[in-house]
Parts: C-alpha cells; sequence; structure tokens
C-alpha cells in the first residue's frame, strides 16, 4: 500500500527525534567521561599518582611523650625536655658515605665516631632511621634544616628527652633511661615497633625499667610523600601518639633531697617509711651518680670512675645490699623468746663478758660484762650475753619465722631493681645451702645479727614500722597512676601479743633516752617527738683470741673496708608513731656514733616537714648542727635560728 505524503512527513519527523536524543545521550556520556578524565588527571593527579607509586608513600612512626614521674607534693623529678636531633635513612641517603661526609662540615664528629655511625647504618635495615648526633646545639641543627637539599635521607627533628632535675637525689630508686640497644632487643620475644626508633629511650633500671609499660606510652603515625631522592615533600596525614601515663611516687623531694645531703660521701643507705600507711618518704643510697650521664651517654671515662669507685655509686644499698644487721636483730630474738615462753618480762641473764658454750667463747660487746639483765635493759645497753642464753632456749626455727614476720628474709615487693631478699637462716635452709647440720654456735651468732643473718636497709625499716605499730606493715612506691590513688593496704595484726610488743619498744626507748642508753647523744629532747631506737654494729673481720687478749683494734685504725658497719632503726613519736627510719652506713664504725645520729636527723626532718627547730637536739648539739643545715644544699633552704621557728 503506498503511503500518503503526509505519513511520508511523521515519518522523517520521529526518525529526526530519535536520532537527537540518541545523540545528546551519547554527548552526556561523553561529557561525563571527559570530566572524570579531567578531575583525575588535573584536580587528582597527585592523589592518583601517589596511589599508583605506593613506594612514594612512607608511614613514620611518631615517638610517644614518655610519662612524668612526680613526688608526692608534684614535684616533677622525672621529666622531658627539647632535643635536637638529626637521623639517616639508608635506603633513601643513596650513598651514605658522601652524605656522612657532607654530614661531618656541619656536625662535630670524629673519625672514630663517624666509622661508628656509618657501622650502625650498614647493620641496620635500609628503612630504619639511624641517629646522628643527639643534642645538637641550634647553630648545628639548623645548618642541618638549612642544607637538607644536598643531604638526602637525612631528617632534623626536634624531639623530647628523658632529664633528672633533682639530678642524683632519685637515682638509685628512678634508674635511668637509656637508648635500646641490640642486646635489648635479643632479650624480648616481640618487641614493640617503637623501639626500633633511632635512640629511642626505655627503662634500664629502677621505677623506669619497672614500670616501663605504663610510662612508654603509645606510637603515633604520619603519612608523608617522598620523592625519587627520598626527600619528604609533604606530610599527607597524622595521627598523634598516647602519652605515657604519669606516676606520682610515695616519695617526698625535700625528704630525699636532706637524706642524701646527710649520707654525703660515706658508703651508705637510709629508708624512711610512713608506719600508717607504708609509704616510702625516702630511699636513699650513697654515695650518688647523675642519672643525666646515662641519659645522654656516658662517657668511658666517667662510666670507669664510677665502676672503679670504692664506694660503689652504682649499686642501690637500699633494696640490693645485704649486711649483717648486727644488734638491730635482737627485737626478733627479744620476741621469739617472749611468744616461746622461754623467757618473760622478769627474766635475768647473768653477763660476765663472755658465755662459754661447746668448749667456745662467745663474747659480749662488753669485755667486762653487764652484769645481770633483763629484757629492756638487754636492749638498752645491748648486752649479746642476754641474747646468747635467750637463743639457747628458744632454738634458731622460732627466731627465724619471728625474723620473717618482721620482715626480713622475705622480699618486698616495689617496682625497683634487684629487690634482695636477705637471709633469715634456719636449719632447713643450712642443710639445703651447704648440705650441712645447724649447731648451737650459729643459733649464737644469729641471735645477734651475725652468721648467717643478713638484711637490706629497707627490711630493717619494714622491721622498725611492724614493731612499732604491731601490724603487717608493707611498702609501697607508688602512690597514683595518671591521678587515679593507688588502693592503701589494710596492714594484718602480727599477731604478737602487746605486752611483748610493748616490751621491745620500751626497750628501744631506753636506748635513746635513759642514762645508760647505748644512744642517749642521739635522742630527741622535744617530748612530743620521742624517738624510739636500736643500735647495731655488725663485724665484718674475725677477731683472733689473741687479739682479744691484748686488745680489739680500733676501727679507726683499719683500713676502710675492714671497719665494721654503722647499723640504726628507730620509730618516732613513740606514742603515736608515724615514721620508722633505718640507716646502714658501711664500714662506718659503731652503731651508735655515725649511723644514729644521721638517722636521728632524718627522722626529725620528716617529723618537722622541713629542716627541724634547734630545740629538738641536745643543747650540747645545737651550734654544730645549725652549721651542718647551713653547709647544705637544700630545697628552699633557711638557715636555722635558736629560737628552733626555721622553716623549709
Amino acid at each position: 500500500m503506498r503511503k500518503s505524503p503526509k505519513d511520508v512527513i511523521d515519518s522523517a519527523r520521529m526518525i529526526s527525534r530519535r536520532g537527537v536524543m540518541l545523540g545528546a545521550a551519547q554527548a552526556a556520556v561523553i561529557g561525563t567521561l571527559a570530566w572524570r578524565m579531567r578531575s583525575m588527571q588535573i584536580e587528582h593527579a597527585d592523589e592518583y599518582r601517589l596511589l599508583a607509586d605506593g613506594n612514594s608513600i612512607k608511614i613514620r612512626l611518631l615517638p610517644p611523650v614518655r610519662g612524668l614521674i612526680h613526688d608526692r607534693n608534684g614535684r616533677v623529678i622525672a621529666g622531658n625536655e627539647q632535643n635536637y636531633r638529626a637521623t639517616i635513612t639508608r635506603e633513601l641517603a643513596g650513598d651514605v658515605d658522601s652524605v656522612v661526609a657532607k654530614l661531618r662540615r656541619l656536625v662535630a664528629m670524629s673519625d672514630e665516631e663517624a666509622a661508628e655511625l656509618l657501622e650502625t647504618i650498614s647493620k641496620r635495615s635500609a628503612i630504619t632511621p639511624v641517629s646522628i648526633g643527639e643534642h645538637l646545639s641550634w647553630d648545628e641543627f639548623s645548618s642541618i634544616a638549612v642544607n637538607a637539599p644536598a643531604l638526602p635521607g637525612v631528617q632534623p627533628e626536634s624531639v623530647l628527652s628523658r632529664v633528672y632535675p633533682q639530678r642524683g637525689d632519685f637515682a638509685h630508686v628512678l634508674g635511668y633511661v637509656g637508648r635500646v640497644s641490640d642486646y635489648d632487643l635479643s632479650k624480648m620475644e616481640d618487641p614493640d615497633p617503637v623501639l626500633m626508633l633511632p635512640e629511642f629511650q626505655f627503662g634500664k633500671v629502677g621505677v623506669e625499667s619497672k614500670l616501663e609499660p605504663i610510662l612508654r606510652g603509645k606510637a603515633g603515625t604520619r603519612k608523608v610523600e617522598v620523592n625519587a631522592a627520598g626527600r619528604e615533600m609533604r606530610e599527607l596525614s597524622r595521627q598523634e601518639g598516647q602519652q605515657g601515663a604519669t606516676v606520682q611516687m610515695t616519695l617526698d623531694a625535700g625528704l630525699q633531697n636532706y637524706a642524701v645531703q646527710r649520707l654525703g660521701e660515706e658508703s651508705a643507705a637510709a629508708v624512711v617509711i610512713d608506719v600508717t600507711n607504708g609509704d616510702i618518704m625516702a630511699i636513699a643510697s650513697a654515695p650518688v651518680f647523675d642519672p643525666n650521664l646515662f641519659v645522654r651517654g656516658i662517657s668511658s671515662a666517667d662510666y670507669r670512675a664510677l665502676m672503679e669507685h670504692d664506694h660503689r655509686p652504682l649499686a642501690d644499698k637500699t633494696v640490693q645490699g645485704v649486711y649483717p644487721p648486727g644488734s638491730t636483730f635482737k627485737m626478733a630474738t627479744l620476741l621469739a623468746g617472749l611468744e616461746a615462753g622461754v623467757i618473760n618480762g622478769g627474766s635475768r641473764f647473768f653477763c660476765n663478758g663472755a658465755l662459754e658454750v661447746a668448749g667456745r667463747k662467745f663474747h659480749c660487746w662488753s669485755r667486762g660484762g653487764h652484769g645481770h639483765v633483763d629484757p629492756v635493759e638487754s636492749l638498752q645497753r645491748s648486752c649479746d650475753v642476754f641474747y646468747y642464753e635467750t637463743a639457747r632456749l628458744v632454738g634458731i626455727d622460732r627466731i627465724a619465722a619471728m625474723a620473717r614476720r618482721l620482715g626480713m628474709g622475705v622480699e618486698h615487693e616495689l617496682p625497683m631493681s634487684a629487690v634482695a631478699a636477705g637471709i633469715a637462716p634456719d636449719k632447713a635452709w643450712k642443710h639445703e645451702r651447704y648440705g650441712s647440720s645447724w649447731v648451737i654456735g650459729d643459733s649464737l651468732n644469729a641471735s645477734i645479727g651475725q652468721g648467717f643473718v643478713l638484711a637490706s636497709p629497707l627490711q630493717l625499716a619494714v622491721m622498725s614500722a611492724r614493731v612499732a605499730t604491731g601490724r603487717e606493715v608493707r611498702p609501697r612506691l607508688v602512690r597514683a597512676v595518671d591521678g587515679i590513688p593507688e588502693p592503701v593496704a589494710e596492714f594484718a595484726d602480727l599477731g604478737i601479743p602487746e605486752n611483748f610488743l610493748g616490751i621491745a619498744r620500751r626497750g628501744m626507748d631506753a636506748v635513746m633516752n635513759s642514762s645508760s642508753g647505748t644512744a642517749r647523744s642521739s635522742r630527741i629532747v622535744a617530748e612530743e617527738w620521742r624517738m624510739a631506737g636500736k643500735t647495731g654494729t655488725s663485724q665484718v673481720r674475725n677477731i683472733t683470741a689473741a687479739e682479744r687478749a691484748r686488745g680489739v683494734i680500733r676501727n679507726d685504725q683499719l683500713p676502710w673496708n675492714r671497719r665494721d658497719h654503722a647499723l640504726f632503726v628507730c620509730f618516732a613519736p613513740y606514742d603515736a608513731p608515724k615514721y620508722a627510719v633505718s640507716v646502714v652506713v658501711e664500714h662506718g664504725g659503731g652503731g651508735s656514733a655515725v649511723a644514729a645520729p644521721i638517722a636521728r636527723d632524718i627522722l626529725l626532718y620528716a617529723l618537722a616537714g622541713g629542716v627541724p627547730p634547734l630545740t629538738a637536739y641536745p643543747d650540747g648539739q645545737r651550734a654544730g648542727i645549725e652549721e651542718m643545715h647551713r653547709n647544705m644544699r637544700l630545697y628552699n633552704p633557711v638557715a636555722t635560728s635558736s629560737s628552733g621557728s626555721t622553716r623549709a
């Protein structure tokens, strides 16, 4: 059938409309593609170029800020300071020798240091940055930054480094941080990647080591773009790390400083415990060292000087050092005898200067003897024969058990390095240790803190606190973490009858305050701070019968390392105990002459909350005490006055 002209025209119009619509659709698709291609190639070209070339995007770890350590009053005792340094990455440096040669024009570096740097770079992973120098001067740091285009792989950095503002005061308890060595890494099963960062600092000893997990914090990350030469072009993103926890210690910086000053250059230790809650208020070992030397990298000469010093400044004598406690141990023997019922408050033994047992003489320190002595007098005059007699009756196993109840022969849990357990020996211990039987002579020696008995200054302070309170006082060092207080334990009763403890306390009071007390010259005359204490002198050499016959050689006539150790323990106030103190002076001689005055002064500072008033001291000592305090380098020192109104 033939179409009419009108039908032909309508059909042509329909085809033309479809063509236009199809063309428009095609144009829209092509336009969209063109816009997308323009966006990818021009507007987002850098982003897609980086995605196409993954090697030009680097993820860098950001070292976390180490947590601060405060004393109980908020004083920073371990903080952080600005540290300018530079690192080099082998993968990005290319010709490492050439780069190091250029660096030597900008940074003081000896041939030996340059050789050591090149060796370290060769040993480390190609992508691990290696420190060029720590604590650079501003001139050195800025010179590296200005010359950065000519130093591929070199990155100047401003970071934080550990610093100890009080230098040696807390060196032994806090320890120090140092760079992570290959040896350190070899001891770790799965080390934190942040430890691989150049010169990253982590705790080596002391609190810094024991609390490393919470002080370290968590690393952050930064994504950077680098060019073909390894130069950082820009930072793409950054995620800051988490700062380590802020730790508040139980320590009092002022008291710690005073204790360190009072110990001076002696080879000695002092511990102060708050008997009400176990807080260690001060724990000082002398002589001290500056832990900042280890943070920055101690020189061979400085390290050798510390290692060769006969007073062993690197050793923490407060918890690592163990000593025969001498007569400070007599409270344990006395309480064991009272509890066993072999002696009572009225028991009396006769001392003529020695006791012969099994054909051997065991001497009292007083050559002429003390006559008839009861328990209180036995402590007051420190009669050895009284304790020989008690030991024969009670036996070593009960003495050892009492010593452990008082805190000796046990390891106290503290965040410090190498805390010693000491030795409270009994029959089983000797058999296991030496394969031999216990003999009566062992008991007599142990009864006066000699023989196999060993205790640390920390344990002696704990013993004093437990005698003072009758409770199982446990020492602690951490007061709060990130502002959250650590729980204070409720101390269990020791189970020692109060009347027995009362005898021991009266004996310790008589040591200080009776006319014949062995430490009367070191008493506190302020009645509200009345002190009870016990002297101790422990031998480090055997005294032969021939020497006794012609007269025992005085300590001051012996070489330093053959002199007796001087010890002293105490607590105060007598009627309401607040603090217990122990002092050990290695090879110091007599406990009453050397250790007691030091302990008295430290205890007074704790009680007064600062430099104590002169009125607390015996009249004849006040001028000397005033002069001593005037010469001390104390925190906020105020010269003492005769009126006793001084504040620290």
